[in-house]
């Protein structure tokens, strides 16, 4: 748009300062736009260039490796992780059922029974039953302690039954 165009049209010269004003004002919000949508495709191109040469199967190709690969070591984790609650439930029914020496009772568990078994903690139990049943020596005894007295030798005059009887309450107890 030129002035002589709108002088030739009859305006005046207040309208036609008005007219290129308001004329300015548009030009300069489109060419902002403008300069803002080349800066963005200036952007765009270089990051596009940031990907030549690059082999978006290879890439592909390796996102699958890294994620059977994340696959498995959280597989060895959760192995892992139950083997220990396994052996940290087998060392706490050792304990409940007084074993001597875990490493002895364990070769009479089935292990791979009691592994894949859905109730493990009760299987278990009941083989340490059936365990200290069979093999009793591998558990230490609950039963109370069987009392032998000593008895007296010649030295010591023991004439009737009472007085055998108070010796050896004597001896249990301690007091002489």
């Amino acid at each position: 748009m030129k002035t002589e165009d709108l002088k030739a049209q009859g305006l005046s010269d207040e309208q036609i300062a008005f007219v290129m004003a308001e004329n300015g004002k548009d030009v300069k919000r489109e060419k902002d736009k403008t300069d803002g949508l080349r800066s963005q495709l200036d952007t765009a191109t270089a990051t596009l260039k940031g990907f030549e040469g690059v082999d978006v199967a290879q890439l592909n190709a390796k996102i699958s490796q890294l994620s059977a690969d994340l696959a498995a070591k959280e597989a060895d984790y959760n192995q892992k992780l139950a083997q220990r609650d396994f052996d940290d439930m087998i060392s706490a029914l050792a304990k409940e059922y007084k074993a001597r020496d875990i490493q002895a009772v364990t070769p009479f568990l089935d292990v791979e029974k009691l592994k894949a078994s859905k109730n493990q903690k009760e299987d278990a139990k009941a083989a340490f039953e059936a365990i200290k049943k069979e093999k009793a020596y591998l558990f230490e005894d609950d039963t109370a302690p069987r009392v032998v007295s000593f008895t007296n030798g010649p030295d010591k005059n023991t004439d009737n039954a009472n007085t055998k009887a108070n010796d050896a309450l004597r001896a249990l107890f301690r007091k002489e």
